[in-house]
Parts: structure tokens; sequence; C-alpha cells
């Protein structure tokens, strides 16, 4: 028996010292399966009865608009707190010089809006 609780306690002791080793920063060797992305956002919030607003969200120099992972389209959020209708202006979006949100009429006490939009900054 002793021999058994002999090795059970090395071996505990064992992986115990294991795990006091410092470990690698996992972050420094991540591989470059993925491009690197950043996001850029343009907000803005608006009073009730406010008939619309627009922002446009800055286009970092050397960077393409990223694609929603598994699509074609471009990686966007439209966050909103309220009661109006937002979106990506068609007229004014071309997602290579300009980027442009807009909202309708804010219809509640007030509206806020977030217009985001990621971006591929690997060097190409």
């Amino acid at each position: 028996m002793h021999g058994r609780r002999a090795s059970f306690i090395l071996g505990g002791a064992f992986v115990f010292g294991l795990l006091a080793l410092p470990l690698p920063n996992a972050n420094a060797q991540v591989p470059s399966e993925f491009p690197a992305t950043t996001e850029q956002a343009c907000s803005f919030g608006m009073a009730k009865g406010e008939p619309s607003h627009a922002c446009q969200v800055p286009i970092p120099a050397g960077c393409l608009v990223a694609n929603a992972p598994g699509t074609n389209k471009p990686w966007t959020t439209i966050s909103k707190g309220g009661k109006t209708f937002c979106r990506f202006d068609e007229k004014h979006t071309d997602w290579k010089t300009k980027i442009t949100g807009t909202c309708g009429r804010c219809n509640t006490a007030q509206c806020s809006v977030q217009f985001i939009v990621r971006f591929d900054c690997n060097p190409h």
C-alpha cells in the first residue's frame, strides 16, 4: 500500500509543479487565420419629433470594409434605443469612400443610435 500511496503523492506533486510553471502567452502566438479587424462608429441622439438625422462612419486609412463572417455583405451593426427606423443610406454609401447611417423620425421621448462598421486592416 505504501508504494501506491507514495506514487500517488509524488504524481500529485509533479502535476502541482507543472501547474506552478508560468504558461506561455497564448495571445503572442495567435495564427493569422482571420484578418485583423478594427471598428469605427458614429452615433447621435434625437428628441421626440425630430424628422431625421444622419452621420458618417469614418473609414481608417489603408482599411477596407470587412465582410460579415461567412457572407459577402459588409460587417455592420446598428444599435438603437427608442422608436425610429435606421439604416445605412444607399444613396450616400459606397462602402469604399463614404458610409452614412440615417434614421427617420424619432417617435419616443428620445432616440439614440450607433452605426458600427468593421474593417479589415491587414497589409495586402
